[in-house]
């Protein structure tokens, strides 16, 4: 075979190659499906974050500022395909998922492989489809309501028996704000003295037998971040007493805590 020969058969068995290249990526690499109704990928189960607001508190708008930035700071740690829901413990004592939003993240512009989406595109969906969302449900989030009742721990069980946020769910996180000053049938930090509630709280194991009693061991393995809003007179009690008595009650339920001010 001659030389020019040769060189025309190794130009083909190179085009092929490209073109050989070009259809696995094009099988590989597509894009994979979403559910339109949670942009989460069809057939999976994400990763979640439940960040829940305790609108039985009542916070300065300098707190309300804070709380915005952490919302926002939840949404930018989002990986792609990771879901957020936004959660209010309203003046009724009730967990409502506040404008219906949960929605996995779809993926930023510049959170995708531009070599077979293009950025401009995904990141024009994420703005209308997720962003769009977002700050339609912040705007009420942050607005305080305050509230004589405030059933912290049985509003967290309930979340965790929710069918997107039960044992199924890897990764379950909460990001709660409140004050942790629980008040209901349950327990309450109010029924003595401020100074005596180590006498006038129930026995954490107490508490923890009755949530497991209603919802199981629906909180095992969650992780929940406290990020604490101080209240006037309560602050050395949120810091010592009613701090210990939580992180008790959360340790006998299988619950892994961090705490921070907010």
């Amino acid at each position: 075979m001659r030389g020019k020969d040769i060189m025309g058969v190794f130009n083909i068995l190179i085009v092929l190659g490209v073109l050989g290249a070009i259809s696995y990526a094009a099988l590989v690499l597509q894009p994979e499906e979403y559910d339109p109704d949670t942009l989460c990928l069809a057939g999976e189960t994400p990763p979640h974050v439940a960040l829940v607001i305790d609108k039985t508190d009542f916070y300065s708008p300098q707190q309300a500022i804070r709380i915005e930035g952490l919302v926002l700071d939840s949404r930018d740690q989002l990986t792609v395909g990771e879901m957020l829901s936004l959660y209010e413990l309203d003046a009724r004592g009730e967990l409502i998922n506040t404008n219906d939003f949960s929605l996995c993240n779809p993926g930023r512009g510049d959170q995708i492989n531009p070599l077979y989406r293009n950025p401009q595109r995904v990141e024009a969906r994420y703005q209308a489809l997720f962003e769009g969302p977002l700050q339609a449900a912040l705007a009420d989030l942050v607005e305080p309501k305050e509230s004589p009742a405030s059933p912290i721990v049985e509003a967290l069980a309930r979340l965790a028996v929710e069918a997107d946020f039960d044992r199924e769910t890897p990764q379950r996180t909460v990001i709660l704000v409140s004050d942790m000053l629980q008040n209901s049938r349950l327990f309450t930090v109010y029924a003595g003295s401020r100074s005596d509630l180590t006498r006038t709280l129930p026995d954490p194991r107490i508490v923890a037998d009755a949530v497991t009693a209603e919802f199981g061991d629906a909180l095992a393995g969650v992780t929940i971040e406290v990020h604490l809003i101080p209240r006037p007179g309560w602050e050395s009690q949120q810091a010592g007493v009613i701090r210990a008595y939580w992180e008790e009650v959360f340790r006998l339920l299988g619950v892994r805590d961090r705490w921070t001010a907010l």
